[in-house]
């Protein structure tokens, strides 16, 4: 008998083994070694009617607490790659447009000019926050982006050692590290020093490298020192690939005008609300010349066969990414629909919008930093400027204060762990920012982070 989860009749399952000349589902799967199949069956209920599940899934909604102004809504000061910005109603409105909603990467031009000028745009635009003169049409998200902007590198280098500093975040860090196993990249990780970057720890590194790798700001929210890390690039023959927050490019110069070789971020910052973790979008950037080995989609201007200005998809068809070992990259297709939204929401800010944003961010990120340090107990890690986002520590536990937060109607950062253990950030919390956050919701904030240390 078949499991009743799974949706095949047991005469359509011994019709496959027939065609298979099989006599059972364990003969299909006597490959498998036996320490790696699930002993006992699956540990589920009952099939239920859709009601209720259904009523079930109700019912456990009701347990979240989401961030934003809604009943029963936190307010937000987590960040981590994650953020809480404002997304305008003509934002919402134009993205969720049939004829974006639908929109998947458009390769057949003429049915599909609407779209590719959209992308076109926003292209233009990530490029010019970027500073580097070409874009892609997006990728699945930051984590993403980091890997084929690694991916890149050591293919235009031939170097496989990649110098990544720690500050990058680290769950890109992870992601990194899987793709690295198949495709035999050796990354190695400079530590920080006070929340940023030791580079002098990479006078005992290789000599070469393929990619030097750097958040700008970093995971901790401390501005970077990218002409140490354009050095060192130098001095090792590497790509320096820039892990950039594109508001940052507000008030901070273009990573691309500070020495980056390949600019790659996340993108939901950019008109994009929060999510359990997604749909999100991957920002790439990177110089003309290594246009060849970018990733995914790339849409390009033209004229129709009347003289007419078109869009097209251009010198990425879908064949030079499956090149096996020579390809520097498989993926084949962008984030279109996340795309379009971040093209929507930086043509709505414009230049002086983006900017205002920025600064309002930076403002209430300070106004936060000095409250919540005047605290008893309370200590920034880094002397370092910082942007929207700063790490404190606390004297009880990080996740233990986010806990008793949430009592108190906040969601106060994220623990810092993962990727950082035994440093001294470990422990820290990480509080962000935006320019949603009020001086009324921060005073508030610290006066409930006081009590909950005590």
């Amino acid at each position: 008998m078949t499991a009743p989860f799974v949706p095949h009749t047991d005469a359509e399952v011994a019709a496959m083994l027939g065609d298979l000349g099989l006599e059972s589902l364990d003969e299909l799967f006597a490959t498998i070694p036996a320490a790696l199949r699930l002993a006992g069956g699956l540990d589920l209920p009952p099939q239920q009617s859709e009601a209720d599940v259904v009523d079930r899934l109700v019912d456990l909604g009701e347990h979240n607490r989401p961030a934003g102004r809604c009943a029963g809504g936190l307010v937000c000061f987590a960040g981590a790659g994650a953020y809480d910005h404002e997304v305008p109603a003509a934002v919402r409105s134009l993205a969720s447009r049939s004829e974006f909603v639908t929109a998947y990467t458009p390769y057949q031009a003429e049915v599909a000019q609407g779209v590719l000028q959209a992308l076109f745009e926003y292209q233009t635009m990530i490029a010019r926050l970027a500073g580097l003169e070409i874009a892609n049409g997006s990728l699945y998200d930051g984590a993403a982006s980091l890997v084929e902007g690694v991916n890149l590198a050591v293919a235009a280098t031939g170097d496989r050692r990649v110098l990544c500093s720690a500050g990058v975040n680290p769950r890109w860090r992870a992601v990194l590290a899987t793709f690295s196993k198949g495709s035999g990249h050796d990354v190695v990780t400079l530590p920080l020093r006070d929340g940023v970057t030791d580079w002098s720890a990479a006078v005992a590194r290789p000599a070469s490298a393929g990619a030097v790798v750097v958040g700008f700001p970093n995971y901790l929210g401390c501005i970077e020192d990218l002409a140490a890390a354009r050095d060192l690039a130098d001095r090792t023959g590497a790509r320096l690939v820039v892990c950039a927050d594109p508001i940052a490019s507000g008030l901070l110069r273009t990573p691309g005008s500070l020495g980056a070789d390949v600019v790659v971020g996340e993108g939901q910052p950019l008109g994009i609300a929060l999510g359990y973790g997604g749909p999100y979008l991957g920002l790439f950037a990177c110089r003309a010349a290594d246009v060849r080995r970018l990733p995914g989609r790339l849409v390009g201007e033209t004229v129709d066969a009347d003289g007419k200005l078109a869009y097209v998809t251009t010198l990425r068809a879908r064949e030079q990414d499956i090149r096996r070992e020579k390809a520097s990259s498989n993926v084949c297709t962008n984030q279109t629909l996340m795309a379009v939204t971040a093209a929507i929401q930086l043509g709505w800010l414009g230049t002086s919008g983006l900017r205002e944003i920025a600064l309002r961010s930076a403002r209430a990120a300070r106004y936060a930093h000095d409250s919540l340090a005047a605290i008893d107990g309370v200590e920034p890690l880094s002397p370092h400027p910082y942007l929207r986002e700063f790490a404190l520590r606390l004297p009880v536990d990080a996740e233990v204060a986010i806990e008793r937060l949430v009592d108190e109607g906040y969601l106060a950062g994220v623990a810092v762990r993962d990727g950082f253990a035994g440093t001294d950030a470990e422990g820290c919390l990480l509080v962000a920012a935006t320019e949603r956050r009020t001086r009324g919701e921060i005073d508030g904030f610290a006066a409930s982070l006081e009590k909950a240390i005590r």
